[in-house]
This record gives C-alpha cells, structure tokens and sequence, in this order.
C-alpha cells in the first residue's frame, strides 16, 4: 500500500521559517517526480515546487522561487520543503504527491499519489 504522511506544519509569523517532510513507502519511488503541492480556501492546487528522482533537479514556482528549498533522500524515501521568509499569502493546505515516472510537471491531476496534506498558517 502507497503511503505518503506529510509533518512539520504549524502557525508561524511572517518573516519566520517552516520545514515540511513527507514520508513516502509501498513503493520504489527513485525514479518517482515528486513534488509539493499548496491549496488556500476557495483556490485550486498549485504547484509549489518539485525534484527529480534521477539527477535530483529542482523546480519552483515563481511564487515561492529563493525563499523555499526542496530535499529528497533516498533511502529513506523521504522529501522535505525547507520554508524561510514566509508570507501570509503562503497559508495553505501543504501536499506531498509522487508521479509514477520522473518526468517534471505542474498539473496536480499528472500525480498518481498523494498525502493527507499538513496545514501552514503565516499570521501577519
């Protein structure tokens, strides 16, 4: 059974820092794309950023590109959103996904497994 369990959400003030991990197994995921994913009230899911199974490169969305960092370990599979200078505008529902192949891409319905999400509230 594929489980992905995300920890390290939390309340923070703006300015202040986060880090989010998403412990994945049930599967082989080295050559798994795997990504964070946000969803705000009354928003869709976006893209925040993701990295490669392979050669381990990274992507961002231009929202959150130099002030969040993603990690990948492997073994273990595990997979960790580093957060600094957080915004108000970055609250949201925090989501680790797995594709089922390595290949980069920001549409959430292109992932194949997902966590139960972990809540982040910046306060202003």
């Amino acid at each position: 059974q594929v489980r992905l369990v995300e920890s390290g959400g939390g309340s923070v003030q703006a300015g202040g820092s986060l880090r989010l991990s998403c412990a994945a197994s049930g599967r082989t995921f080295s050559s798994s794309y795997m990504a964070w994913f946000r969803q705000a009230p009354g928003k869709e899911r976006e893209f925040v950023a993701g990295i490669e199974g392979g050669y381990g490169y990274a992507d961002y969305a231009g929202s959150v590109q130099g002030r969040f960092t993603i990690f990948r370990d492997s073994p273990p599979n595990t997979l960790d959103l580093q957060m600094d200078s957080l915004k108000p505008e970055d609250t949201a529902v925090y989501y680790c996904a797995a594709r089922s192949d390595d290949n980069f891409d920001t549409s959430a319905t292109s992932y194949s497994d997902w966590g139960q999400g972990t809540q982040v509230t910046v306060s202003s």
